[in-house]
C-alpha cells in the first residue's frame, strides 16, 4: 500500500458565483445565479435563501426569486479569477496544486513546520485569502487530498472554518459519508442498489472482490473510501508570463504616438513567445485611459501574430473606440497585450519554398485592412437561419467565425442539403400559374390550390414556360408566438422546361425566387 500524504485543502464555496460577482462589481448579499444550458449551475447564498438551487430551470428560479440576477456560466472566468489567489498562496506556501477553480491542495508537512502546527498553517492560509477580500473560505487537513477536501466541505463556516482530521483517523471520518462523494455516478447508483450507501460500507468490502467486480475505477474508489488515498500533492508549474505592456507618462493623446511607443513592447511580446517555442493565434488587448476607463478586446488571426500585427490591432482598437485619427477622447496611460490562444511553433514553420499563395493572400488582405480599418476586409461564412439570405454572414478578416457555430445547431424549417449555388441578394419576383392560367396559392390548411404547370422567372406572362417537375410546399413559421410579428412562408422547388431548378418562396400570396440550382 502506498504511503498516505498529509494534505491541506482550501475550498472556496460558490467560487463561480464569487468570480462573477467580482467581475461585475456586484454586492456580496445580492441574489445571483449562473446558468448553463437553461439550468442553474451555481447560485449565491442570498439566492438559496429564496429557494433557488442547482439544477433548477431558469424560469422556475426567477419565479422563486423575482430579483434574481442571471449570468451565463463562464469556466474561463473561474480560472482567470482564481489565478491571483493561487499566486498569493504560493508566496506563503510553495507547492500548491490546483484541483479545480476554487479548490487547491498543499502538502501539510512544510507549512505546519514553518507556522508551528497544522492549525496555525490553516489560519495563515485563511488570513491570506482575507487580505484578498475573499470571505467564507474553508480549510480541511487530513490523510490524503480526498479526505482533506471532505473535511473542508464538512465545515459550517463562522468559527468552524477549519477541520483537522488527526493522522490515522481518516477511515473513521469518511465512514458515515454518502457513497456519492466518490464522484462516480454510475458506480454510486449500482452500489446503492446493492444496499451500500456509505463510504464505510464500501470500504468494508474486500479489495480483491471489488477489483474483480468493478475493475480499476472501482478499486481506486475503494481506496479513497477506506481513507488510504496515496495520491501525491503535485505542485503546479506557474505559467510563464508571456504578456507585455507599456505605460506612458505623461499620457499620450494621439493614436500614432501610442502605436509608435508600443512597438518595443510588441517586439518583446513576440520574442517571448518565440523563446517559449510558441506562436500566438489570439490575443487580448487592454487599453487604460487617463480618465480610468478600460477598453478590452480579443483579436483572432487566421495564422499567427507578428509584432506588426499586434501594433495594427492596437491601432484598430483605438480607432474603433469612437476616437479619430488626430486624437483620442481621453489620453492613454497603459496598453497591455496577453496571449489568449497559443500553438507550438513547429506547427507553423515555413515550407522549403515558402508558404505558398495563401500567405501572399493573407499578407495582402492584412495590409489593406491595416490601411482601411478592421471592418474594411470581410470574409463570407455560413451562419444559422431558415431563409438563405439570413445565412450569409460577413466577418472581419482574421476574426473567428462565431456565426458558423450557430449554423451547426438545428434550425427547424431550414433548407436541407444540397444548397443552391446561386442565392439572390434580393429575391426576384416570379410568376407561378396553374393549368387554368390562375396564380397558384396555399390555403389556410397548408394545401396547394392547384398543380404548378407554368413558370416565369421574370413574372412576365411573355416568359411563361412549362414546368417539368415541382415539389412542395414546405412551410416555414417564424415568430409564431407573436401574433403581431408572426410570418408564414412556403417553399417550393421547381424545374423549368430548360432543366434549370429554382428554389421558390410564397410569401403573402406573392411568389419570389430565393435561389437557383446551377
Amino acid at each position: 500500500m502506498s504511503r498516505v500524504t498529509r494534505a491541506i485543502v482550501l475550498w472556496c464555496p460558490d467560487w463561480p458565483v464569487t468570480a462573477t460577482m467580482q467581475e461585475h462589481g456586484i454586492a456580496a448579499d445580492a441574489p445571483v445565479a449562473l446558468v448553463d444550458r437553461n439550468l442553474v449551475f451555481a447560485c449565491s447564498a442570498a439566492a438559496r435563501s429564496e429557494g433557488v438551487q442547482r439544477g433548477l430551470r431558469l424560469r422556475e428560479a426567477q419565479f422563486r426569486c423575482t430579483g434574481l440576477e442571471v449570468f451565463p456560466y463562464d469556466p474561463v472566468l473561474d480560472a482567470r479569477a482564481f489565478e491571483p489567489v493561487l499566486a498569493a498562496i504560493e508566496e506563503i506556501m510553495p507547492g500548491v496544486q490546483l484541483v479545480r477553480p476554487g479548490t487547491c491542495a498543499i502538502r501539510a508537512r512544510g507549512p505546519s513546520r514553518y507556522y508551528g502546527g497544522e492549525e496555525q498553517a490553516a489560519v495563515a492560509l485563511l488570513r491570506c485569502l482575507g487580505d484578498l477580500g475573499i470571505s467564507g473560505a474553508r480549510v480541511g487537513i487530513a490523510d490524503g487530498p480526498f479526505a482533506a477536501e471532505q473535511a473542508a466541505r464538512s465545515t459550517r463556516g463562522g468559527s468552524g472554518t477549519v477541520r483537522i482530521v488527526l493522522a490515522g483517523d481518516s477511515p473513521q471520518f469518511l465512514a458515515p459519508l454518502p457513497i456519492g462523494l466518490l464522484g462516480q455516478s454510475a458506480l454510486a447508483t449500482l452500489l446503492r442498489r446493492l444496499g451500500i450507501n456509505t463510504l464505510g460500507d464500501f470500504a468494508a468490502l474486500g479489495a480483491t472482490d471489488v477489483r474483480e467486480r468493478f475493475d480499476e475505477a472501482g478499486a481506486r474508489a475503494h481506496v479513497l473510501a477506506g481513507g488510504r488515498d496515496g495520491a501525491m500533492v503535485v505542485p503546479r508549474i506557474p505559467p510563464k508570463q508571456l504578456d507585455s505592456s507599456a505605460s506612458f507618462e505623461p499620457p499620450l493623446d494621439r493614436i500614432d504616438q501610442v502605436t509608435f511607443a508600443f512597438r518595443a513592447a510588441a517586439d518583446a511580446f513576440i520574442a517571448g513567445l518565440t523563446r517559449a517555442g510558441l506562436v500566438c493565434t489570439a490575443i487580448r488587448i487592454e487599453v487604460e485611459t487617463e480618465s480610468g476607463q478600460t477598453s478590452e478586446r480579443s483579436w483572432q488571426h487566421p495564422r499567427l501574430f507578428t509584432a506588426a500585427d499586434v501594433v495594427d490591432r492596437v491601432r484598430w482598437q483605438l480607432q474603433g473606440s469612437g476616437s479619430i485619427e488626430s486624437g483620442l477622447t481621453s489620453a492613454i496611460t497603459r496598453v497591455r497585450v496577453e496571449p489568449e490562444s497559443v500553438d507550438d511553433i513547429g506547427h507553423h514553420e515555413v515550407g522549403l519554398w515558402g508558404g505558398g499563395a495563401d500567405e501572399r493572400i493573407h499578407h495582402g488582405l492584412s495590409r489593406v485592412q491595416s490601411m482601411l480599418g478592421h471592418d474594411a476586409v470581410l470574409t463570407a461564412t455560413i451562419g444559422g437561419g431558415r431563409v438563405l439570405a439570413e445565412r450569409q454572414v460577413l466577418v472581419p478578416w482574421g476574426d473567428r467565425a462565431i456565426a458558423a457555430k450557430a449554423g451547426a445547431r438545428p434550425w427547424p424549417g431550414s433548407l436541407p442539403a444540397p444548397a443552391p449555388s446561386t442565392v439572390f441578394e434580393v429575391p426576384r419576383s416570379v410568376a407561378v400559374l396553374s393549368a387554368t392560367d390562375e396564380p397558384v396559392d396555399v390555403d389556410e390548411r397548408g394545401e396547394i390550390t392547384g398543380p404548378i404547370e407554368l413558370f416565369s422567372p421574370t413574372a412576365s406572362r411573355s416568359d411563361l414556360q412549362p414546368v417539368a417537375a415541382w415539389a412542395g410546399p414546405w412551410p416555414i413559421r417564424e415568430r409564431w408566438w407573436d401574433a403581431a410579428q408572426s410570418r408564414s412562408l412556403n417553399r417550393f422547388q421547381v424545374v423549368d422546361a430548360s432543366g434549370t431548378a429554382w428554389l421558390l418562396m410564397l410569401d403573402e400570396h406573392r411568389w419570389w425566387a430565393e435561389a437557383r440550382y446551377d
